[in-house]
């Protein structure tokens, strides 16, 4: 099972196994075996420094003054993972499980690659993205539409402009959260009500009063930062950021928007913030470059290397824009894929998931195979189980394989005579031979593990299904 793989691996040190285990079949890094240790325990244990460091980073728990906590520092083989231990730093609530879209915008910000505007604030420069100011702010909406529209480089010298305070304003566009200490929060308030940022004005001011109160009844107690974090749900952020899905789309595809009540920025013919062009079927995409690089290796490697391809490459000749040919999507597909890239959600149907499954893949896009595979979960009969299975293999999808197997012991009864579950119990016993003897049936151990966890009666009974079916199939060893 994949939790006892990642058990191992971190004894082990495999940073790039327990890489693929957290990242790609969603093990949680907090699980605990049958001694009650979890996996940075064995990682602090065994010296594996670069591994503790990313069980950390990824959301493993150990606060200090708690058993987990104070376990793994007494555990630590060398004392530099100790002192690692000690001074960790949780940054928000975000870190414990940083969200890949969220940590794609703030390294976005951060590293400003494709960035097509920047602002010197007394001096100092911040690389920014047009497209993601303009969609969350109105101030920079209307600046960008009138004296800005066709500047690259702008200029911020009022006395009253602070450049820690508008890198703070530029973090929360990009990520809906900032981190400034106290002394710098009046500066920042005051950008954010020339922003037109008004939510950030009171979550701010509100996080300030519960500091200066906290203070006041802790004697000794000095607060010297204020922290907003991104709301869990419901946040301006996605909404903002979907403004650009739709400012991309076609005008065939225009009406497939629910409640699309754009600015009129939005509404021209040809995006102004829009810097590459996506052709599928005749139909212009009008993208950006910083978001599907920066999410796609895949189209990263398309984009940038015109040379690769050169007959998927040509240029606009109204807007001077590179065009990119895609011929491996349909407008549908690659609809959802836009979608995804742009709000990290897409809107299924049966119909097209499979389809957007391969997509994915292709994309190099781990997070909407995610999707994928939750969506597929949600359909699972009798009919389509062992296809989902074997679906969920090809395309490396951890969660729904366990989804499958969890039906199959559920539904059991309806599927012990399915000749398409025979074939997969037959091919992955086949698997077992030239391995070692202990091994077994992937599918029947695994459909045994969810058994495992219903009443004692039932699980018996199905067991005995089980037994009595690989003993048809020739398999009862």
């Amino acid at each position: 099972m994949d939790q006892r793989e990642l058990f191992l691996s971190c004894r082990r040190g495999d940073l790039e196994r327990v890489k693929h285990l957290v990242e790609q079949k969603e093990v949680d890094v907090n699980v605990r075996d049958k001694w009650d240790s979890t996996p940075l325990y064995y990682a602090c244990l065994c010296g594996h420094i670069d591994l503790v460091r990313y069980l950390l980073e990824n959301g493993a728990r150990c606060e200090a003054n708690t058993f987990d906590g104070e376990r793994c520092i007494y555990g630590a083989l060398y004392s530099e993972i100790r002192n690692l231990l000690r001074n960790f730093k949780v940054i928000s609530s975000q870190t414990i499980r940083r969200e890949l879209y969220h940590e794609f915008l703030r390294r976005l910000l951060e590293c400003g690659h494709h960035a097509d505007v920047r602002f010197i604030v007394h001096g100092v420069e911040l690389l920014a993205h047009k497209c993601v100011l303009v969609a969350r702010s109105e101030y920079f909406y209307e600046m960008f539409s009138s004296r800005w529209r066709f500047r690259n480089v702008v200029q911020v010298n009022h006395p009253m402009a602070n450049a820690d305070a508008f890198r703070a304003v530029l973090s929360y566009l990009y990520t809906e959260q900032l981190e400034a200490p106290i002394a710098l929060i009046e500066d920042i308030v005051r950008l954010a009500k020339q922003c037109k940022l008004n939510s950030l004005v009171s979550r701010l001011e509100s996080r300030f009063t519960n500091a200066d109160f906290f203070q006041t009844t802790k004697p000794g107690v000095r607060v010297t930062s204020v922290l907003v974090e991104a709301p869990q749900e419901g946040g301006e952020l996605a909404a903002d950021m979907a403004l650009l899905a739709e400012e991309a789309l076609p005008p065939a595809f225009a009406l497939w928007v629910q409640d699309a009540d754009l600015p009129s920025f939005f509404k021209l013919d040809r995006p102004p913030t829009a810097d590459v062009i996506f052709l599928v079927d005749e139909h212009r995409f009008y993208c950006h470059r910083a978001f599907f690089c920066g999410r796609s290796e895949y189209f990263r490697i398309l984009v940038s290397d015109p040379l690769n391809e050169p007959e998927l490459h040509d240029k606009d000749e109204d807007s001077g824009l590179d065009v990119v040919h895609l011929r491996q999507f349909t407008p549908t597909v690659f609809l959802a894929v836009l979608n995804y890239i742009y709000k990290e959600s897409v809107e299924f149907d049966e119909d097209m998931v499979y389809d957007v499954l391969v997509a994915a893949d292709i994309s190099l896009l781990p997070g909407l195979k995610r999707l994928c595979g939750t969506y597929i979960s949600q359909l699972l009969d009798t009919e389509n189980v062992t296809t989902a299975l074997r679906t969920a293999r090809m395309f490396d999808l951890g969660r729904l394989e366990d989804q499958c197997c969890l039906f199959i012991a559920d539904h059991l009864e309806q599927m012990i005579d399915n000749s398409e579950l025979h074939m997969l119990i037959m091919e992955d016993a086949g698997n077992v031979q030239g391995r070692e003897d202990v091994d077994s049936i992937d599918v029947i151990d695994n459909v045994r593990y969810h058994l495992t966890a219903q009443s004692m009666d039932e699980a018996h009974d199905k067991l005995q299904l089980i037994d009595h079916l690989l003993i048809s199939l020739g398999l009862e060893a």
